[in-house]
């Protein structure tokens, strides 16, 4: 929700005349950067003399009394599998889930014994997805549809898009029945965001390879293992997203519901959630893209889905093969993106009183509606409409993608090795080098005091607290490698971040061309674009960072053009009758409103960067992502996976919590504070 402003000179941001004193604002960014160079300036005089002493390192294979202790909590867990009550819970949980995804196979997907064929034929599961489209958006969105789930069968995918399609839909039911209560609590109650908030932050930070071990303890292998990890790593996006949204919702208006004598729920069901319709919207998306991107991490606890021969061209390491299931979970999840906005936004529409042609519209729903029966009566009746036909064309895909990286790696090898040599001989190195290779306690109190010059006491508390957990579970110096490329990375990611999102909120144009492009990089499986990365620049950091700079940036780049767009044209108006530049119309008016959105974006990147860490240690980055595959491969080790996969969460929280607190900081020392009201006016939306 945005507020809007009027357009008077005391709403409009000023110019700071020659020789006059910057604002608040700039005074404060300036003034804690000062004492952050000088706590930099003085780690690395104390490095230089103390690197490489006390630096806790730990030999990858090499395990403490600890990670012994959790592996043997674990095998204590597994003994008393038939006793224990919680495990009887959770497989009964696991049975509940496994028969739904079952039951919806033998309606779509597989033979309904004793018929040879589903009980829904592929031509009438296209029907009924095509007659959706007109239904709950447009002929646009149905034209859409019919072609994605066309593309399925053409590319000889069928069943495993819908297996895709049934444990995602499955898991985003879910996400929506626990997540919109929670957005909502969190939303209204600063106490429960409190709580919350870092149980989202362990749930998203949390390597997936980390928790498939417990989730494949208590749930078994299967659909009820993907359903569940699925679902988890969905679920927060949800609730962070639509939570902000309601939280975000003018005061005033909930003030003046409120003096209007509304009850809590008339003013939460008529005001704050149909206010914060798009952002809610927004976090529906990011829950839809999380799952599909879930779909290879699940194959490896048996999912049904396209995760499976995208991880089986992984195995062979052949590009094309996996690039072909990749490109269909990118096209479903345009898709469904497509389909659920176009929804939102017509709703708004019909109650606005548009809607478009009510007669074209009635026409073609009395149409679909006369050819869906028929078509489903087909797919039960015959063969032909009943299952796909065996040609497709995936294969000569795959053929000519796998071709195409061989030429391209080929021809522009030596590139990009000189580009991987120069940044990390010239940049990771000597990072790593300041990082990870000095003493435990210098970089403990390094890093503390930068928190505490960022973010005030409150975020050097919870800094020391994680950097305490942190030594605990005696993975120090891979945590620091793994820290210093969360780190590396997250400079890139927001960079588009700012650019392309600034771009996209200024042009549709720009937006309709390059949404497809986010979606596609956000939803494609990492271990699919992983494989070109791969081969162009070999299995080293330089690798990972790339991935999770890939992985990170186009949840960042929506988030900041979500925010900039829903700035108020009164306002930027207001900012162009005084004579502003395009630049400083940005720069002074658009980036400081949005700036409720820009720290969710950092924040998606510091966390979605982390959470890479495990694929980096799949291709030789080594550090925590190498601990956690360690422990998913070896049963007698299996406690250092946990331990580091907990170190990597911690990484998480506390990069999280100084973002957080620096940007209140910055806000209440900038525009709208009470000691900068005596300056000028705040040009934001009230807190």
């Amino acid at each position: 929700m945005t507020t809007t402003v009027s357009p008077s000179a005391s709403s409009t941001p000023k110019s700071v005349e020659p020789g006059a004193r910057p604002p608040v604002e700039e005074r404060t960014s300036v003034s804690r950067w000062i004492p952050a160079a000088l706590i930099l300036a003085a780690r690395i005089a104390v490095w230089f003399f103390t690197g490489g002493n006390d630096t806790l390192a730990l030999p990858g294979t090499s395990r403490t009394d600890l990670h012994d202790r959790l592996t043997e909590f674990q095998n204590e867990l597994l003994a008393g599998r038939s006793t224990n009550p919680v495990m009887q819970f959770t497989n009964a949980i696991a049975d509940a889930l496994r028969s739904a995804v079952e039951w919806l196979q033998r309606m779509v997907v597989v033979p309904n014994f004793p018929r040879p064929v589903p009980e829904v034929g592929w031509l009438g599961v296209v029907a009924i997805a095509t007659y959706v489209g007109p239904v709950v958006a447009s002929w646009r969105i149905a034209l859409l549809v019919a072609a994605s789930f066309l593309s399925f069968g053409v590319l000889g995918f069928w069943q495993d898009s819908l297996d895709l399609l049934i444990i995602t839909g499955i898991s985003v039911l879910l996400a929506v029945l626990v997540g919109i209560p929670l957005s909502v609590l969190i939303g209204t109650n600063k106490r429960a965001n409190r709580v919350v908030t870092p149980v989202l932050d362990f749930m998203q930070t949390m390597p997936t390879f980390v928790y498939l071990l417990p989730i494949v303890l208590f749930f078994g292998i299967g659909p009820s293992a993907a359903v569940v990890s699925t679902l988890i790593y969905a679920l927060p996006p949800l609730i962070r997203i639509a939570g902000f949204g309601i939280r975000e919702v003018s005061a005033t208006t909930v003030e003046a519901t409120d003096s209007a004598g509304q009850t809590y729920w008339q003013r939460l069901l008529k005001v704050q959630i149909p206010m914060a319709r798009k952002t809610i919207i927004v976090g529906l998306n990011q829950t839809t893209l999380a799952a599909l991107s879930m779909a290879t991490p699940a194959a490896f606890v048996n999912g049904p889905g396209l995760g499976k021969p995208v991880l089986a061209g992984l195995r062979i390491n052949d590009v094309g093969t996996a690039f072909v299931p990749g490109a269909l979970i990118v096209v479903m999840a345009v898709m469904l993106d497509r389909t659920t906005t176009a929804a939102s936004e017509r709703a708004e529409k019909v109650a606005r009183g548009g809607g478009g042609n009510k007669q074209v519209r009635r026409g073609l729903l009395i149409g679909g509606g006369l050819a869906t029966p028929v078509a489903i009566y087909a797919s039960r009746t015959y063969v032909s409409p009943a299952e796909f036909p065996t040609y497709s064309i995936g294969d000569r895909v795959a053929s000519g993608v796998s071709d195409g990286v061989d030429w391209f790696t080929d021809t522009f090898g030596g590139a990009t090795e000189w580009v991987k040599d120069l940044i990390t001989n010239q940049f990771l190195n000597r990072t790593q080098a300041l990082l990870a290779d000095s003493p435990r306690w210098l970089a403990f109190v390094a890093i503390a005091a930068l928190a505490f010059v960022f973010g005030g006491v409150r975020a050097m508390l919870s800094t020391v607290v994680c950097l305490t957990g942190i030594w605990y579970f005696d993975l120090w110096h891979d945590a620091m490698i793994t820290l210093n490329m969360t780190l590396v990375a997250t400079v890139p990611v927001m960079i588009p971040a700012l650019v392309f999102g600034v771009w996209m909120a200024r042009d549709r144009r720009v937006d309709v061309g390059i949404r497809p492009l986010l979606d596609a990089g956000q939803t494609i499986p990492p271990f699919v674009y992983l494989i070109p990365v791969l081969a162009l620049f070999g299995p080293t950091r330089f690798t990972a960072i790339t991935a999770g700079i890939v992985y990170a940036a186009p949840a960042a780049i929506k988030l900041v053009a979500d925010g900039v767009k829903a700035v108020s044209p009164t306002t930027i108006e207001a900012g162009r009758s005084t004579g502003q530049t395009t630049r400083q119309e940005i720069t002074k008016v658009q980036l400081p409103m949005a700036k409720g959105s820009l720290v969710p974006a950092t924040n998606r990147g510091l966390l979605y960067v982390p959470a890479m860490t495990v694929i980096g240690g799949l291709v030789g980055a080594g550090a925590l992502g190498y601990d956690v595959v360690y422990g998913f491969a070896r049963s007698e080790a299996w406690g250092k996976g946990p331990a580091a996969g907990i170190t990597i969460v911690l990484l998480g929280v506390m990069l999280d919590r100084i973002t957080r607190a620096a940007a209140d900081v910055r806000r209440d020392d900038g525009p709208g504070s009470r000691r900068a009201f005596n300056v000028r006016l705040p040009i934001g939306p009230p807190k």
